[in-house]
């Protein structure tokens, strides 16, 4: 008997591909979605935000755009806003096993 209370046998039932929890889901989703969110957050006019994908083996690409007056929050002072961006959807990249990459677009 296991710590659960199961006979043993009913463990060696388990498919080891059904571990696997990427299935069909779209491969940079979790960046892309992070960095719309961020975006939308920050900007005056969260309506114009766009977010346009490029997809590679094990790599994503992101192309920011927002309105023209909203460049100046997105960069930040000295691109330190930027950075952070960039960084935060990179993690979220590689928590997904996926390079990703932001791209502001003027």
């Amino acid at each position: 008997m296991s710590d659960a209370g199961l006979p043993d046998e009913d463990l060696d039932d388990e498919d080891p591909e059904d571990d696997d929890d990427r299935g069909n889901r779209v491969v940079g989703a979790v960046p892309q979605t992070v960095l719309e969110y961020l975006a939308r957050r920050i900007v005056d006019d969260p309506d114009s935000v766009v977010v346009e994908v490029s997809e590679g083996r094990n790599r994503i690409d992101l192309r920011l755009n927002v309105a023209p007056d909203d460049m100046g929050k997105v960069i930040g002072r000295r691109g330190r806003t930027a950075q952070a961006i960039r960084t935060v959807v990179r993690a979220a990249g590689a928590r997904e096993g996926v390079e990703a990459s932001v791209d502001i677009v003027d």
